[in-house]
């Protein structure tokens, strides 16, 4: 037995209680999005069952994959080893009234169990928030747990959350917002304004207030990279300049990760959209500027990065040059901004090129950023909704 389970039944003991009085819990759901609701049901089956099987049943017309809800919900879940979560694909209509579709239904669930670390152990308890949760428990003899039916501990439900994602934002845990974030990068050459415009965008979206008012920006990590290696160099030669320092192709397979791993970071902790100042196929196009050629590695780190939303490409036109000590590419930016146009035109995220001053600039943003959130936060319609439409 797991020694959390050990000090639960040796503590219920003490008191002549024990709180772990079922040998198998079943929770099932679509969990589209998983939301602090669906965890409070995990846990509390977790507190009272020696095993937990978690079966998130999507369908195929849904906007979510089962792969990522079950990844979301194993995170979340990460901490109770006896909790084990599955997924399977049940693209069967919704009547509650036909037994021939709870039959359906059920040996889906049955089946997803067969996949579980509790395969073998028959379920004895159903743990569900629903009306059905009775019919279910009956279809597998076993009891039925019934709790907070009214949604009174956590007020909220899937389909409240697909209606308006912004709203509920903080009714979802960290690895779902992590996971649903729309990321927003913006891309461009030395001194093109990028970094003013991400933060001019994170800025303007804070002011809208709720959830908005969490929105973050990721600063471009291969600057402070930059920075730190300038400082190398002017210890060995304080008048090293920037075209002294000579750059590695390792250095942009770590920018890279780096990069993504403090956005992944950001993205848990903030609003509906992360703002990024350049991302992992921005260094992929430093690393041709630097060392003349592609890099594979890094290549496959932008291959690997969550999705984008948009991008946003500041033209050098309408920006001045800046030498701040760290920029040497001057000349460079025409070839610079027509690379990241070639690029993004061959990749299937929106985009749009930005140019004019830099109060233009952030409008055109705002809009197309507004834009790409409709269309991102829009979740396909789950089956017994579309048998309703």
């Amino acid at each position: 037995m797991h020694p959390w389970l050990v000090r639960l039944e040796q503590a219920g003991r003490g008191d002549g209680v024990n709180r772990v009085q079922f040998q198998h819990g079943l929770v099932i759901g679509k969990f589209y999005p998983p939301h602090l609701g669906h965890l409070y049901l995990m846990r509390t089956a977790a507190h009272h069952c020696r095993q937990v099987t978690v079966a998130v049943l999507g369908a195929s017309v849904e906007s979510i994959s089962i792969a990522d809800r079950v990844a979301w919900l194993r995170e979340c879940l990460v901490d109770l080893p006896h909790v084990c979560v599955v997924g399977a694909l049940d693209d069967i209509p919704i009547d509650y009234h036909d037994p021939a579709i709870w039959d359906a239904h059920v040996a889906i669930m049955r089946a997803a169990v067969d996949e579980s670390a509790a395969a073998g152990i028959a379920v004895d308890a159903v743990f569900t928030s629903e009306n059905y949760g009775g019919e279910l428990a009956r279809h597998f003899g076993a009891a039925s747990v019934c709790l907070d039916p009214q949604r009174a501990l956590h007020p909220v439900s899937g389909t409240a959350v697909r209606t308006d994602l912004a709203t509920h934002w903080w009714q979802l845990p960290a690895p779902v917002r992590a996971g649903l974030a729309m990321r927003v990068t913006v891309v461009g050459a030395e001194s093109t304004g990028t970094t003013t415009l991400a933060r001019d965008l994170a800025t303007a979206l804070q002011t809208r207030g709720g959830a908005w008012a969490a929105t973050r920006w990721v600063a471009e990590y291969g600057r402070e990279y930059s920075q730190n290696l300038m400082a190398l160099a002017r210890a060995r030669d304080p008048a090293a300049r920037p075209q002294d320092v000579h750059w590695q192709a390792d250095d942009f397979t770590l920018i890279a990760m780096e990069q993504t791993r403090r956005e992944n970071a950001a993205a848990r902790e903030g609003g509906p959209v992360l703002v990024c100042d350049t991302d992992a196929l921005a260094t992929r196009i430093w690393h041709e500027r630097y060392r003349g050629l592609r890099h594979q590695g890094v290549e496959a780190i932008a291959a690997a990065m969550p999705p984008r939303q948009l991008y946003l490409l500041t033209d050098h036109a309408d920006v001045p040059f800046e030498d701040d000590g760290l920029r040497d590419g001057e000349t460079l930016r025409p070839w610079m901004t027509q690379r990241f146009v070639d690029v993004l035109a061959m990749q299937p995220v929106p985009w749009l090129r930005l140019s004019g001053s830099r109060e233009l600039r952030l409008a055109k943003a705002l809009t197309a950023v507004d834009t790409a959130w409709q269309r991102h936060a829009g979740f396909a319609l789950p089956l017994e909704q579309r048998a309703i439409a």
